[in-house]
């Protein structure tokens, strides 16, 4: 619980970024660490709340609310402010195989439901956890852990994101042998490719995590692709299981006329080819770039904003962010209470960026596309946007409409569609024989995760739909006790 008044003694304090327009003119992570004097006394801000709302991991309206894998927070807060850091990263690691991931990128649900935010600002749980990972990494304390007596069975598990990571740590752990298949050339899925290098160093901190886990047993394949260059039918021949992880990469389209335009792409495309140039240390153009260029960017999430802080780290011209939603208010609405995930405005980093390069937050609400226009070689010049309106249709749902009048002309040469994703891909699971829910994704239940193929689970975006890292790790644990289960009539694991 922390010093028991220390919630009423200290404000909530978080460690001061780079500033934005320094930090634009690099690619390096821009998160710093408190002094140990100032984290102790954020950790002490964790009240005696008795029922702490923080891990309790729930869906409530929708959102998550808590910690998805029920991290022990009050517990690692607590030896935190004793100074007892070696002792709080073995409770951080109970319940989450990766805190140094989702201590950079996760939104902290928990945060959101923390009992002290009813009525002053919530203890900084997410910067404390970072920093328990980082210094056990630091000083030695994150070792290889490969699992005493091997149990002789083989799982594959399809795709290394986030879920597939967190499968493959436990099954390893629950001695089995682990061979994970990537079909990109570099393993993390997602948190390599999908997630910027500024919110999450590819280098430093996602491979280190994926060498250790290699010395720990697991069998990294890439370049795999199965049901391409990998028959799915030898999956179920040559192993005992298999989870599939494949994520939710179906991106959703914007059918206007123009879209087929050269510079319209969608913002995966943007964000793997700027990684990979990174990584390979190409700045030769082989890649998307912003530099000069109008930059438009659709969608308001995550991938929008990572958009927005690439875009302007390869030196756009200008930069605009269209959201079809209506701008949130500054402090919870009175439909959106605690502990439910605060709907509230938020300037993120990259909108912080932008604000200090060109002047002010690029984002546009309830404003979307109509047309995109071409120059006489077929690469988009303009952009057609309208102003909408939410109004409820004769069933009663509330569908966007046009407001007359509002019609306004851009210029853009790069346009990054960042709308979110349908759900996964459908020629594996075809291939397998899966059966899919009415969104396409796996149809395998919450906490089961089993298909209806025998020995075959699913687990993560591909089976929820497009959700959190956090929810991911979650899901990669659950099917690996589920799996662990099936294959030994009984787990250990959690």
């Amino acid at each position: 619980m922390g010093k028991p008044t220390g919630f009423l003694e200290y404000l909530r304090e978080l460690p001061l970024d780079r500033a934005a327009i320094e930090r634009i003119r690099d690619w390096n992570e821009f998160h710093d660490h408190m002094p140990e004097a100032k984290l102790r006394e954020q950790a002490a801000r964790c009240m005696d709340c008795g029922i702490p709302f923080c891990h309790t991991g729930k869906l409530i309206s929708g959102m998550a609310s808590g910690c998805p894998i029920n991290n022990l927070i009050p517990e690692w807060n607590d030896l935190v402010y004793r100074g007892l850091w070696h002792e709080a990263l073995d409770r951080l690691h109970k319940t989450n195989n990766f805190p140094e991931f989702t201590g950079r990128v996760c939104p902290a649900p928990c945060e959101g439901s923390c009992v002290l935010g009813i009525n002053a600002p919530p203890v900084t749980i997410k910067n404390i956890e970072c920093t328990i990972i980082d210094r056990g990494w630091e000083n030695g304390w994150v070792v290889p852990e490969a699992p005493e007596v091997r149990t002789g069975k083989r799982v594959a598990i399809v795709g290394s994101g986030p879920a597939g990571l967190c499968a493959a740590a436990q099954l390893n752990r629950a001695g089995h042998w682990v061979t994970v298949f990537e079909r990109e050339d570099r393993i993390g899925g997602l948190l390599m490719y999908g997630i910027p290098n500024m919110k999450l160093d590819k280098k430093e901190v996602v491979q280190r995590r994926i060498d250790l886990l290699a010395r720990e047993g697991v069998d990294f394949r890439t370049r795999t692709e199965v049901g391409r260059n990998y028959p799915a039918e030898r999956l179920r021949q040559d192993f005992d299981a298999v989870i599939l992880c494949t994520g939710a990469t179906q991106p959703r389209n914007l059918p206007v006329p123009g879209r087929e335009l050269k510079g319209v792409h969608f913002a995966m495309e943007f964000l793997t080819a700027n990684t990979r140039a990174l990584l390979e240390a190409r700045r030769n153009g082989d890649y998307l770039s912003a530099a000069g260029k109008d930059v438009l960017v659709l969608g308001g999430g995550d991938t929008g904003t990572d958009c927005v802080g690439t875009s302007l780290r390869q030196g756009c011209r200008s930069l605009v962010q269209l959201e079809i939603l209506p701008k949130p208010p500054q402090e919870r609405a009175a439909d959106n209470p605690w502990p439910e995930w605060p709907k509230v405005y938020r300037l993120d980093y990259g909108q912080e960026e932008a604000a200090a390069r060109f002047g002010s937050d690029p984002r546009v609400y309830l404003t979307t596309v109509k047309q995109f226009h071409g120059d006489a070689e077929g690469h988009v010049k303009e952009a057609a946007t309208v102003q909408i309106e939410w109004t409820r249709n004769e069933q009663g749902q509330f569908v966007p409409r046009e407001i007359a009048g509002t019609e306004k002309v851009v210029p853009v040469q790069l346009v990054l569609l960042a709308m979110g994703f349908l759900g996964p891909e459908q020629p594996l699971l075809e291939q397998l024989g899966i059966e899919r829910d009415p969104r396409t994704n796996v149809k395998a239940a919450f906490q089961r995760y089993t298909t209806n193929v025998p020995g075959v689970f699913a687990a993560g975006d591909c089976r929820r739909g497009q959700s959190l890292v956090v929810w991911a790790f979650n899901e990669g644990r659950g099917a690996a006790r589920e799996c662990d289960r099936y294959l030994m009539g009984n787990t250990q694991l959690p």
